[in-house]
């Protein structure tokens, strides 16, 4: 019987009369057990019993079993070897598995904490200029640390499901809402498997298979507003209380996002005049890495042309080639020019009466829903733009040629 992964051994070892299976002779197999942290393993060691001659509830052959004494030296033997291995690994403070005490570890095999791996991807992906990706695993690695009182030397084997429940609970009672604890864990679950597929972590402590984050509950308010109230924003002239700047400018980014397939802001960003091909916009969406091609309406175009003159090397005038150079550099001007068109959006949306959080992410749900109400192609958009999976809307994008994309983008207007 398996442990509790607390007690002073977390190693079950014993060897066993394996009643489900029958061979030829009428005799059942006998196997060395192992449990290590609610993993268990069975191996056979190539003799069998009858099972009238074991005590099942002892692990051992009876005294009227014939050759009882040899038995008992072979299971005493081998018990002992399991044993050993035990202590050698845990005098060379090596961390093992069920699998691994009976197959032989893997020489590629370097087991990392949980807190080397993450430092190692951090620093990764900052070498790589993905500013994104490095914020969400920072601040994964953050919250994981603080939940475990400062120290994250701990390998992942330690994750078990007792763990995350734990972890679950900390964050609820610090607070954060179910988005915000969902990506909390799907961060920490990709990181598990990148450790796995990197030979830092074993397949077989993996506790994701049951231990299940799609119950977090994902869903957030409608986001989307209708075909007028965009006419309405389009249209307006807005006036503002407060002293903020790019006012004209959020206007005009909430439009062309819009009108160019919900553009997430960070790809509008960095559109220059090469993302312009034969009328089209055709860039690398940043958060996956799909190729988008969109056709200019009219309506973007004189967007477009408005900010010509001072766009500093861009369409729009959020980034500055002569100063943001590095991928940090334009994530934070990015990151604070957002703030600002977000809050001249949210003053615009109170202006003009309506509901509810008016951002430029408004524009990518919109766009999708009001194509689908006009009666769009429900495979080209039912799984789009601000769905929870983002790489699937992109593939049936891509499953449409560029024509039938155009005709839809005829009804946005």
């Amino acid at each position: 019987m398996c442990q509790p992964k607390n007690s002073m051994s977390t190693t079950s070892i014993s060897v066993v009369c394996y009643k489900w299976k029958t061979l030829s002779n009428g005799e059942n197999p006998l196997m060395l057990y192992i449990c290590k942290d609610r993993k268990r393993q069975y191996r056979s060691l190539g003799i069998s019993v009858n099972p009238k001659y074991w005590n099942f509830s002892k692990n051992m052959p009876k005294s009227n079993c014939p050759d009882r004494d040899q038995l008992i030296k072979i299971i005493i033997n081998k018990k002992a070897e399991i044993q050993s291995k035990i202590l050698e690994l845990n005098a060379n403070q090596k961390d093992f598995t069920a699998s691994s005490l009976l197959n032989g570890e893997d020489k590629k095999f370097q087991v990392k904490t949980v807190g080397e791996f993450y430092l190692e991807l951090i620093e990764e992906y900052k070498s790589q200029g993905k500013c994104g990706n490095r914020l969400i695993y920072k601040g994964s690695y953050n919250s994981l640390k603080v939940f475990n009182k400062g120290k994250l030397n701990i390998p992942f084997s330690d994750m078990d499901i007792a763990w995350l429940s734990k972890y679950e609970k900390w964050l609820r009672k610090k607070g954060n809402k179910e988005t915000t604890i969902s990506l909390l864990f799907r961060t920490l679950r990709s990181a598990y498997n990148k450790a796995i597929q990197a030979k830092c972590a074993r397949k077989s402590d993996y506790p994701f298979d049951d231990y299940k984050i799609n119950k977090f509950d994902t869903t957030t308010q409608k986001r989307a507003i209708s075909k007028s109230f965009i006419f309405e924003i389009k249209d307006s002239n807005p006036t503002y209380e407060s002293k903020s700047e790019y006012k004209e400018l959020s206007k005009d980014i909430f439009i062309f996002s819009y009108l160019c397939g919900g553009m997430n802001f960070t790809d509008i960003a960095n559109l220059t005049k090469d993302n312009i091909v034969n009328g089209r916009i055709r860039y690398i969406r940043q958060k996956t890495g799909k190729i988008i091609s969109i056709g200019l309406i009219e309506e973007a175009e004189a967007i477009i042309s408005k900010y010509e003159s001072h766009s500093n090397g861009y369409l729009f005038p959020i980034l500055d080639k002569s100063i943001h150079k590095t991928p940090q550099q334009k994530q934070n001007r990015i990151h604070k020019i957002l703030v600002k068109v977000n809050s001249n959006l949210k003053e615009l949306a109170k202006q003009l009466g309506i509901e509810g959080n008016l951002t430029t992410y408004v524009a990518r749900h919109s766009f999708a829903s009001i194509l689908k109400k006009s009666g769009t192609n429900i495979a080209l958009i039912s799984e789009a733009l601000g769905h929870s999976d983002i790489t699937t809307t992109q593939i049936y994008l891509d499953s449409f040629d560029n024509e039938q994309i155009d005709d839809a983008m005829k009804n946005l207007l």
